[in-house]
């Protein structure tokens, strides 16, 4: 009996059969009732025969072993089967082990029980065989694809929910912490206590405006950006002022050409070079200069930090601007209260204004980041080609 046939004609005996397997598998499927086991897998087996009936050519095998011909994982709702399998135990607590696990059980049930069907194959059985594992994996694939798009998307609703609500609180903790520390009339150790507050609340507020921009710019929405008439040379020498007074020992130099008059978002460009500051401050040389640079062009403005340190890795080059990655080459990275986010959340906001961001690291020249602020608006790239340009 060929194999898409007995698929068909025993489609209720591979079920039970793979229910039966599948709960061994499993901690929460003594939970589940049959429906919940058997979702979608009678309608994979549907898919699957009908696949087996169809000529394939050799392209479209190839096609198929490729994920060319999977189903698109970003579409707003599934579309197959498959997909809906893998989103529907995303949302019953599945880990993806366990849902890889049942396709596993199904594969080794079907398999099992068409050779004691079937006796010994010929040849035309084992063409069957090898479609039948390629539809598996395809089917495997798309609802893996499906399963991590789901918990990604929850996770980043969760962080962002987290960090917009927590702001409030945390808000009232600072102002109340403010008044403390400006109270003449309080003890100096209480006054002190106050400030440290203060400090470690508005640590905090960073810390959460940062998750806040990931979780926005990962959502599809991109970091929010309000344009206006700014003076971007004043920005940078505000923003190096106030790094400077935070790092009293370290030499940071500004030198500044050319038109720097345009329509930016001002607070989110210093937010962008505050973070390329603070990188060169955590990973670069502590007896050498920080270099901040702006020079305006016609179409432009570029601005650059440079300083000297240990060399990025020319394979860290195209990693650097991912959310949670640390760099600095050799250096072992200090402790350090930020998430690792500054580089990343900086690509996001030139990207937000149609620019880019350069980097060159060599042990002649140091490092250097350069931002490319297009003076008119360029499209955003997309999410998913963002990094070094």
């Amino acid at each position: 009996m060929r194999l898409s046939k007995f698929l068909v004609s025993h489609r209720e005996q591979i079920l039970s059969e793979w229910v039966t397997f599948a709960r061994t598998r499993h901690a929460n499927a003594d939970a589940m009732d049959i429906a919940e086991l058997r979702d979608h897998a009678s309608e994979m087996l549907a898919v699957i025969a009908a696949d087996l009936n169809t000529a394939q050519s050799k392209s479209e095998q190839v096609a198929k072993s490729e994920g060319k011909r999977d189903a698109d994982p970003e579409s707003a709702t599934p579309d197959t089967a498959a997909e809906a399998h893998g989103v529907g135990r995303a949302e019953s607590g599945f880990n993806v082990i366990e849902m890889v696990s049942e396709y596993r059980a199904l594969r080794a049930t079907v398999t099992r029980l068409w050779v004691a069907t079937a006796g010994e194959l010929a040849a035309k059985d084992l063409e069957d065989l090898i479609r039948f594992n390629e539809s598996i994996d395809q089917s495997l694939a798309e609802s893996v694809l499906r399963f991590t798009r789901n918990v990604d998307h929850s996770r980043e609703m969760f962080l962002g929910m987290m960090s917009h609500d927590l702001r409030t609180p945390l808000g009232a903790i600072i102002g109340w912490a403010d008044v403390m520390v400006q109270a003449e009339a309080l003890p100096g150790t209480l006054r002190e206590g106050a400030s440290h507050i203060l400090d470690s609340g508005e640590r905090m507020l960073v810390l959460l405006g940062d998750l806040l921009d990931l979780t926005r710019s990962r959502l599809g929405g991109g970091i929010p950006i309000v344009r206006a008439d700014v003076d971007i040379g004043r920005v940078a020498r505000s923003t190096i002022d106030e790094i400077a007074a935070s790092h009293p020992k370290r030499v940071l130099t500004f030198e500044a050409t050319g038109e720097l008059q345009g329509h930016w978002d001002g607070g989110r460009v210093g937010q962008a070079l505050s973070n390329l500051i603070g990188n060169a401050v955590q990973y670069g040389s502590e007896t050498t200069p920080i270099n901040v640079t702006m020079r305006g062009h016609a179409e432009e403005v570029a601005l650059a930090v440079q300083n000297l340190g240990p060399v990025i890795p020319r394979n860290e080059l195209n990693k650097i601007f991912d959310p949670m990655r640390r760099i600095g080459g050799d250096k072992p990275a200090a402790p350090t209260t930020n998430l690792g986010l500054g580089l990343y959340i900086a690509e996001r906001i030139v990207a937000a204004h149609g620019g880019t961001i350069d980097v060159e690291s060599s042990a002649a020249k140091g490092t250097t980041f350069t931002i490319h602020l297009p003076r008119s608006v360029r499209p955003e790239p997309p999410n998913d080609v963002a990094g070094v340009k």
